[in-house]
């Protein structure tokens, strides 16, 4: 098994199996960019020397819209571009758990080239619209990247996994009600966060099916890793400052919050077939029951939150340090 010796953590079994899953990888990646819509942030957000006049017109009235969008669906935005920007530290955690020399590294390297596409956008179209504080968002932004991010996965390849199907499917929704909430005030907005959230489905998918295949090959230790990261998960940018009052605002617009979490987490449940999965070890057994009892433990979560929403007031120094009461 000659790339084993490029994938480093996790137990010797775990270690025997991601290295035997590299076909699967090579044959989801080719799947991958067959389905792949491959666009880049100058096609969406024009940056040339010289562009065609009726840019400059389109420009002034994004700018114009811009201002009639909810400081609601600001915080989306500025949630969803320091989560993008964010990137560094995901390239890092796959390196880390998968090696820098096989089919892992490779889909590691495409993925990141994919995925920096997405801060780029949409930085580029927050400060073209003059959205934000902009000096504010970058210091957000880059304390956001000192703090760094180290999940507690104990060294565990397969949390990651777990962690990316979860995260990725979060993302696109939270990237696509982000702009639904945008529909019919500024429609560039929409057409970027739609993009972003075309990429976040796809990528969705690959990493699916890597976790699909963990609990086929490994489905005792895939349904402990599965657990701990579906029962304790949080959104990337969970060190941003003052990342609890954006998720609030966030919840409350109905962008992301338990009752979407709820959905996704149902979803893969049912795409991995969980409720009929057999041959499990007692301990299998005991944390597949668990993970089936997430979703109404969620639904309960979703409905005691909300039923203490009262309106409230809050207060981001990216978006001007106007109140918004939501």
């Amino acid at each position: 098994m000659g790339a084993a010796p490029g994938l480093h953590l996790g137990t010797p079994d775990q270690i025997e199996v991601l290295a035997g899953m590299e076909p699967v990888v090579q044959r989801e990646t080719q799947a991958h960019l067959e389905r792949r819509n491959l666009w880049f942030p100058n096609d969406l957000v024009r940056a040339d020397a010289e562009v065609p006049a009726e840019w400059d017109e389109q420009l002034r009235e994004v700018r114009l819209a811009a201002r009639s969008l909810p400081d609601a669906v600001r915080v989306g935005v500025a949630m969803n571009l320091l989560t993008e920007e964010g990137l560094p530290h995901f390239h890092r955690l796959i390196a880390v758990h998968f090696g820098e020399s096989s089919p892992w590294s490779a889909w590691n390297n495409m993925w990141t080239a994919e995925e920096d596409r997405h801060g780029c956008a949409l930085r580029d179209y927050v400060r073209d619209a003059r959205l934000f504080d902009m000096g504010a968002l970058e210091r957000l932004q880059y304390a956001y990247i000192e703090a760094g991010f180290d999940p507690e996965w104990e060294q565990d390849p397969y949390r990651l996994l777990a962690y990316t199907s979860l995260q990725e499917k979060a993302t696109q929704i939270s990237h696509a009600n982000t702009g639904r909430l945008a529909t019919g005030r500024e429609p560039l907005l929409q057409r970027v966060l739609g993009h972003l959230a075309g990429d976040e489905s796809r990528h969705y998918l690959f990493y699916r099916a890597m976790f699909g295949e963990v609990i086929r090959q490994d489905p005792n230790r895939a349904m402990v890793s599965l657990h701990k990261v579906m029962s304790n998960f949080s959104m990337p940018g969970h060190r941003i400052e003052k990342f609890e009052a954006m998720s609030e605002v966030i919840r409350r617009a109905d962008i992301f919050g338990p009752r979407q979490y709820q959905r996704i987490v149902e979803e893969l449940i049912e795409f991995w077939q969980l409720g009929t999965l057999g041959g499990l070890s007692g301990e299998g057994a005991k944390t597949l029951d668990k993970i089936m009892k997430v979703p109404a433990r969620l639904s309960r979560m979703a409905d005691y939150v909300e039923s203490k929403s009262a309106p409230r007031p809050f207060r981001f120094d990216f978006a001007y340090d106007r109140e918004i009461l939501i």
